[in-house]
């Protein structure tokens, strides 16, 4: 009696897992079947073994199927244990085929498993994107600076997608473009007068190569005047070569004030030295008198000219002294 229970046991439990396996598998096996894919039973439940959804795969071969694709359902569940999205890319290639654009599965896996969305690459194909710049600043030849907004439309370059540069890219080399063309402009007029003249001149300079897109067109969306450069140069200049001329004129001005100090030390010097000779005078005299060298009416003839000279500096005027001095 034992041994019929846990028999009854063991077959509820297997149907239980049969049921689970089977059952599921068996109403998607049908579904598939009413729908045209044509997904075998046994392929359906060893999905479950190989931790591959069968519903998703079983959708995605119908959506297929219906769009007029024929897709193998190992690619499938290939691509989804590589870490895919497989019905992004069933997706995608429904859109390019309604869209007459040539898009194989292996090409639309393999844009897939590189991180990109498969399926905006191929709405962007069909329906270009819009990208518009930051401001970039640029100055022409005469010092006057530009500031210029541009409309960039790209459209998405299937055959590029893998390895193929993102927008940042095509924002940097526009950027680059919108500055080499104003800054070889020769006046800020010519530019504000005709704007179409840096997007053609952008365009033919082919920056869409090596990237994911296509640029369609460029479109100069507004253009502002901004400061003058050349103008706040040259005036920086100007302060800095007046800066340079007072350094100059400061070193000249204590240069001649160290000369005229040395010159006043050097009179007083030659001062010192009259008034240190004038001392030895008396002395003279006396000694010439001692020695007869000297009568005394030369002593008095001296002294008419000592009188006579102190008299003529008296008369002189203040400003004849000054000039003497």
């Amino acid at each position: 009696m034992e041994i019929y229970t846990i028999f009854l046991i063991v077959m509820a439990v297997a149907a239980i897992v049969l049921l689970y396996f089977v059952g599921s598998a068996l109403s998607l096996w049908i579904q598939a079947l009413v729908s045209g894919a044509r997904v075998g039973i046994f392929n359906i439940v060893f999905m479950r073994f190989r931790k591959v959804p069968p519903k998703m795969v079983v959708n995605s071969k119908i959506m297929a199927v219906k769009a007029g694709l024929d897709i193998d359902t190992d690619a499938l569940e290939s691509h989804f244990l590589a870490g895919g999205n497989v019905d992004r890319v069933i997706q995608s290639l429904i859109a390019a085929d309604k869209a007459n654009i040539e898009l194989t599965f292996n090409r639309a896996a393999a844009i897939d498993l590189a991180g990109r969305d498969v399926l905006e690459a191929v709405q962007m194909s069909v329906n270009p994107k819009v990208i518009e710049t930051p401001i970039v600043a640029a100055m022409a030849k005469d010092g006057i600076q530009l500031k210029a907004i541009s409309r960039v439309t790209v459209r998405a370059n299937i055959d590029r997608l893998v390895g193929g540069a993102g927008e940042e890219t095509i924002l940097a080399r526009v950027g680059e473009g919108i500055v080499t063309t104003i800054g070889s402009a020769e006046s800020h007029k010519h530019v504000l007068e005709n704007p179409d003249t840096i997007s053609k001149r952008v365009l033919e300079k082919g920056l869409d190569a090596g990237t994911a897109y296509e640029i369609l067109s460029i479109d100069i969306a507004d253009v502002d005047v901004g400061k003058n450069i050349g103008a706040e140069l040259e005036t920086d200049r100007a302060e800095a070569d007046k800066k340079i001329a007072q350094a100059k004129a400061e070193e000249r001005r204590a240069m001649a004030f160290a000369a005229e100090q040395e010159m006043r030390a050097r009179v007083e010097e030659m001062r010192a030295k009259v008034v240190e000779a004038e001392a030895t005078i008396p002395m003279a005299i006396a000694y010439a008198f001692k020695k007869g060298q000297l009568g005394v009416m030369d002593y008095y003839k001296m002294k008419n000219i000592l009188a006579d000279t102190q008299m003529r500096e008296t008369i002189g005027t203040p400003e004849e002294r000054e000039d003497q001095e």
